[in-house]
């Protein structure tokens, strides 16, 4: 544990090496900033990935939206006084806000560790700073404040221009919708049908405003939006039973969940090849499924199938300028292949 107070110790060595790392983070947010707002101006995009422990002894992941950051401090791999922990943290936000030309309190933190249970996507606060931030004609509401992750994953951006690319005339198939933002991304396209599931009334909720804030591009499309609140799992089964097809499966799935609400807790890493055994019998002939997995170490297992499968990891294929030499999760596009 870093301690002492005592003049020439701990204390001094302590608040040298902040100050240090402070000097060393503005100077590397100034850089990427000066960088990343290029090339965001030339796409039509304002929220992207700033930083992520480009410095290893500054552990922070730092994403701009429209003027704010929201900020992630890793866990430690040991122990840090508490109290030292906030002094540096808040170095780090002055630092921050000074490289940016932005007010400290327009930065907020929040601690990032391997997510156990429903609480990955759990609620941290008030949610007292909602933003809106666009990705070419597009407008995602995202909260800053409120809940761990924003409602809105950056590492997907180049999905969901798949999605807008490839959803005309289909009927898609949201499943762990979040705040649906890839949902959104279908209707755009001109998707015929798009249903969103998830077991969340507050993420479908905010799914609705997601759609009604790009009324503007959506227009009268004769597209069907739909929002359903279930257990994807148990959704699944009744579709299935109903004869139920779809032209194109998103599947987008936490890491984990153990929510009340479902029969039994969810583990990607154990339960993917159930679910996509669940999945690809609704997929139409020459139909897609996409499947994301944020976990670390995800290694792909497929059911056995009657009909060939055709599978492609398109992971690099979805690095956008922002990620580049940063992890983004495993992709995946799976087809029949006749």
């Amino acid at each position: 544990m870093e301690n002492s107070g005592v003049p020439g110790q701990g204390g001094t060595d302590t608040a040298a090496k902040t100050a240090g790392q402070a000097v060393m983070l503005a100077n590397r947010l100034a850089k990427r900033q000066k960088h990343l707002a290029r090339w965001a101006r030339r796409r039509g995009i304002n929220a992207y990935r700033l930083y992520d422990r480009d410095i290893p002894e500054i552990p922070l992941a730092l994403d701009w939206y429209n003027g704010a950051v929201a900020g992630a401090l890793y866990k430690r791999p040991y122990q840090k006084d508490p109290a030292e922990e906030k002094r540096w943290l808040e170095t780090m936000r002055r630092a921050a806000a000074e490289a940016l030309g932005i007010d400290p309190s327009r930065i907020f933190f929040k601690l990032r560790e391997p997510q156990r249970g429903h609480s990955q996507y759990g609620k941290t606060g008030r949610g007292e700073f909602l933003t809106e931030v666009s990705e070419g004609p597009l407008l995602f509401r995202v909260d800053l404040s409120g809940y761990l992750d924003t409602g809105l994953f950056l590492d997907r951006r180049l999905l969901r221009r798949r999605i807008r690319e490839e959803a005309p005339g289909r009927r898609v198939l949201n499943l762990f919708s979040y705040t649906g933002s890839l949902s959104v991304c279908a209707a755009a396209g001109g998707a015929a049908l798009v249903d969103s599931v998830d077991l969340s009334n507050t993420y479908l909720a905010w799914a609705r405003e997601n759609f009604l804030l790009n009324r503007p591009v959506l227009g009268d499309r004769p597209c069907g939006c739909r929002f359903i609140r279930a257990d994807v799992r148990r959704f699944l089964e009744e579709a299935s039973a109903e004869k139920r097809r779809w032209d194109l499966i998103i599947l987008d799935p936490p890491a984990f969940s153990n929510s009340k609400k479902m029969r039994t807790p969810f583990d990607l890493k154990r339960d993917h090849q159930e679910l996509l055994a669940r999945c690809l019998p609704l997929l139409k002939e020459g139909g897609t499924l996409y499947l994301s997995a944020t976990v670390r170490g995800f290694k792909l297992t497929l059911p056995p199938q009657d009909r060939g499968l055709s599978l492609r990891d398109i992971s690099e294929q979805l690095r956008d300028e922002d990620y580049r030499g940063k992890p983004i999760p495993a992709t995946y596009r799976i087809s029949f292949s006749g």
